[in-house]
């Protein structure tokens, strides 16, 4: 690994990029409610936020990856936290909805820094130690998971709007931070095509698309997120259904399962790749999370749920060893391009899927077993592993 201050500055970024997400979670509908002054409207602001919040990820994310492969990593990364931090400074002023609305959307746009991350670690880490550095950027993300709704909860109850003050101080001291520690990883190549079919993200996510063995990976990647954010989206009511356990209990399961996450990335990823190889450690987690899933929906003993998201944590190595072999798939000058492509993917799986499995699982309350939400789930990580099994090595090609 080179450049270790860099990768400090980036397991921060991340870190507190989720710490100032989570930091709104347990407010925001605090916020909503105070400005719209009606519950129902407020959960009305609350989804429509939600949504233009993905959307905007899923238009800008390819943009800022073309935009580091064009001009560099470092200006990308540090305009972007810029932005969000200016931006969560705006959410804490805001008089109304609608602004709030616009604000909420601008930092969807400013968020795609996980982009410009996977790409930056791309070009610092060497092949064999790609994984483990992968490893430790999700250790960070699940670090900031945890923490966020923590501190967000006990902030806003001294004011509903102190965590976005904090989420923008947070933010701009990183930019600061930043600014003096984190070297540029490759310089910019101003032959990168900057076009609107190139930066566009149906363009973006195309091109992808049409490279056979990315393209694998590109689709493999879409299942497990669609799996992931089924299990979010549905897992604490599923729990308070089956359990009837109450949101202090569902909540420090949670917490459990993520600092259990936490560790086993940042410690166990790389060796597990070194000694199984990205391949087969990618499609065992895939299998190995599909397993977990599959059990859930099922369970009838709270002892076996705690047996199953320990399963379930052993399976997180798929995502960052895949993420290893997506970037050794890809040239050096078009990883921002292909990282924002599956930045834009995941983003409009976070924008559809929530309402999706909600909706499902609210017929299923109704009409059939609920727990067949995770059967689904368990088989879009099924098919994720089926097809990383299906893909074969190969020399990276250029994006056209």
């Amino acid at each position: 690994m080179r450049r270790a201050p860099a990768l400090s500055f980036l397991l921060v970024t991340v870190f507190l990029d989720m710490l100032g997400l989570g930091l709104i979670v347990p407010i925001l509908p605090a916020l909503l409610t105070a400005v719209t002054a009606d519950a129902s409207s407020a959960v009305l602001w609350s989804g429509l936020m939600g949504s233009t919040f993905g959307l905007l990820q899923f238009v800008v994310s390819p943009l800022l990856g073309r935009l580091s492969d064009r001009y560099g990593r470092r200006p990308v990364l540090l305009a972007s936290l810029t932005c969000l931090g200016v931006d969560w400074l705006a959410h804490a002023t805001a008089p109304g909805p609608w602004p709030l609305l616009a604000f909420h959307a601008l930092a969807g746009a400013c968020a795609g820094t996980y982009t410009v991350v996977n790409a930056y670690i791309a070009d610092i880490a060497e092949p064999d130690r790609r994984a483990g550095a992968y490893g430790s950027i999700g250790a960070a993300f699940g670090l900031g998971f945890v923490a966020g709704p923590t501190i967000g909860g006990l902030l806003g109850a001294v004011d509903v709007r102190l965590p976005f003050f904090a989420a923008a101080t947070l933010s701009l001291a990183n930019v600061a931070y930043g600014w003096f520690v984190l070297p540029e990883s490759r310089p910019g190549d101003r032959t990168t095509r900057l076009t609107l079919r190139t930066a566009n993200p149906i363009g973006a996510i195309a091109a992808v698309l049409r490279r056979p063995v990315l393209g694998r990976l590109a689709y493999a990647h879409l299942c497990a997120d669609v799996a992931r954010m089924i299990h979010q989206s549905t897992w604490a009511f599923f729990l308070t259904y089956r359990f009837a356990w109450d949101t202090t209990r569902v909540g420090l399961v949670l917490a459990a399962g993520a600092l259990a996450g936490v560790v086993f990335q940042a410690r166990a990823v790389g060796p597990v790749v070194r000694l199984l190889g990205e391949k087969r450690t990618a499609v065992t987690g895939s299998l190995v999370g599909a397993a977990s899933l599959l059990g859930t929906a099922f369970v009838t003993e709270p002892w076996l749920l705690y047996v199953l998201v320990a399963v379930g944590v052993l399976g997180s190595v798929a995502g960052a060893a895949a993420q290893s072999w997506v970037s050794r798939s890809v040239r050096p000058d078009e990883q921002g391009a292909v990282q924002g492509a599956l930045t834009g993917i995941g983003a409009l799986a976070e924008t559809v899927v929530p309402v999706t499995a909600g909706a499902a699982f609210g017929w299923l309350l109704a009409y059939a077993p609920p727990g067949l939400i995770f059967v689904a789930a368990a088989g879009c990580a099924a098919l994720s592993a089926l097809l990383l099994a299906r893909t074969p090595d190969a020399r990276p090609v250029p994006l056209r």
